[in-house]
Parts: structure tokens; sequence; C-alpha cells
């Protein structure tokens, strides 16, 4: 199976800058081709059960002095119901802060956690320092970060198999095959919804009550209450976990007190914001079961 861009050259470079800037990548028959099977054979491709092959998924960045590759760890695919217009972010592997290509000394002693989405032609960085201080989230072109036009591999699976029983997620939970999570969110009032991919981490399960509940994260949620002049604005980092097809929990990571003896002595960024959403889960496995 090919690649979604294998060079810079003619339609590949406007393919990978249409995706940036517009988000066209959610639609692209080229990019998300695999088998689509419920019942582990092979079938016909099928939009609503697509999903990325995340062992294989990178964002392979072209700036001349760090043409950084970064895993995909999930996808957030954002909709206006109203127009049917979508837009793809990207969340990247989160790494720590360092000195690039120094000679010594790599990480930098007053260290942080760096996690980057991309989309729409940007990037946002999340910097989560030992405690909370400005600079958490900013937003930036991607020529301004890594080089423009970055290349998007994103190779599809040859079969990916939709667990729509307990039996089938059981099955695959303990075969130690890749198992992918799509959740989607809505909101009626503003006419927004989004879908939530990510690999499945980890995942319980209860054989004597054939029960069993994901937990994943960070992933891209966005606040569907309202429209944001800066789309990117609307994002935030949460775990996920889910045990049945329609709801959802999130915790969402925000400004936390540290508290001592019943005072603030500090305050950091945590994930201690709880919200449960009525969904649409969905479990897939990269493969047979």
């Amino acid at each position: 199976m090919k690649n979604q861009t294998t060079s810079k050259e003619g339609a590949s470079t406007n393919n990978r800058r249409n995706f940036l800037r517009k988000g066209l990548l959610a639609t692209s028959s080229l990019a998300l081709s695999p088998l689509v099977s419920s019942a582990g054979t092979a079938g016909p491709a099928a939009k609503a059960a697509v999903c990325l092959d995340y062992g294989k998924s990178f964002i392979c960045n072209t700036g001349d002095m760090n043409s950084v590759r970064m895993w995909i760890e999930s996808r957030t695919i954002i909709t206006d119901l109203k127009t049917g217009k979508s837009t793809v972010y990207y969340q990247g592997g989160a790494c720590k802060s360092e000195d690039t290509f120094a000679t010594k000394n790599l990480f930098y002693k007053d260290n942080y956690d760096f996690t980057p989405i991309f989309g729409d032609g940007k990037v946002l960085v999340f910097r989560r320092h030992v405690n909370e201080r400005k600079g958490y989230r900013s937003i930036k072109t991607m020529a301004g970060m890594w080089g423009a036009d970055p290349i998007i591999r994103l190779p599809a699976a040859p079969v990916i198999t939709e667990l729509d029983t307990w039996e089938k997620i059981q099955k695959a939970t303990i075969s130690g095959v890749p198992i992918v999570t799509q959740t989607e969110i809505r909101n009626e009032e503003t006419g927004l919804s989004a879908v939530i991919e990510c690999p499945c981490k980890t995942i319980n399960i209860n054989n004597a009550k054939k029960l069993y509940q994901t937990d994943t994260g960070p992933v891209v949620l966005p606040d569907l209450t309202k429209k944001y002049d800066e789309p990117m604005d609307s994002l935030r980092l949460a775990y996920i976990a889910f045990n049945v097809p329609d709801f959802a929990d999130f915790v969402v990571e925000v400004p936390t007190p540290v508290m001592e003896n019943g005072k603030q002595v500090a305050s950091v960024y945590h994930f201690s914001e709880l919200h449960t959403f009525t969904t649409k889960n969905k479990l897939f496995a990269i493969g047979k079961v």
C-alpha cells in the first residue's frame, strides 16, 4: 500500500498543503482506503469504519534546521454539520524540552512536557512546566515551526475489523492486535460534531460479567459549545474512557490548585476537570480477529 505522500513534487505537494490548510484529508480515499470487515473477512471500504494504523502514521516535517518526525498519537475531525466543512487535527507524540543538536546537556534544566497538534496550516503546542505559568499554549504557522508542507505518512492497514460485540473486543484484546477507538460527540445548538480517534493504549476486560473499559490519552478534545475565531483555541488535552457505545467520560488538563493543610501552595496543569458526553463509540482491530 502506498503512503499518502511520497515526494515533495507536483500534486503530492499540493495535497499536503490543502490538508493542512483545509483539512481535506478527512475525505481522502487515497490515504484512507483499507478493507473493512465486521466479521473478520475482507470487504468493501466503508468510510464510517475507517481508522488510522497508528503504529505506522507519522508527520515528517521539512525544515532545513530541524526536519523532526513525530508519531501521530491521535486525530480529531471537527465538522460543521451546516456547511459540511471538516478540519482534521493530528496530535503528535509528546516529548520533553531539549536543546536540539547540542554537543552536551541535551535536556533543559527547567524542563517541561511538549505536545504538538497539527492542522489548518498551524501548530498548537502545549508546554507543561512543573507549575502553572504563562506560555502553556502557543499557536504558530507550520512554516514558523518546522517548515511548510510536511510529509504526512498514513499507510492504510490491509484489513480493519470492527469490534461490534463484547466477544470480538475480548478476542482482540487477548490476541494482541492493535485496537483503535473512535468517539463521536456533537452539539446540536452550534451544529458542530467531532470524531476523536486514538490507539487504545489500555483496555480492561471483565470475563465474568462480559464487560470492557478503555482508558487512553491524551487526546484532542474540542469545545463544541461555540465557534471560535481561531479554531485551535477550542482544543484541549484530555484522557477518555468508555465501556458502552453511548457515553464517554473525559478528564481535561486544566490549571489545578495544589492544596496543603487547607491552603493552596501551588497551581499546576493537571488532568482534573471531569466531563461526561453522550457519544457514539466504536472499536476497531488493525487486522483480522
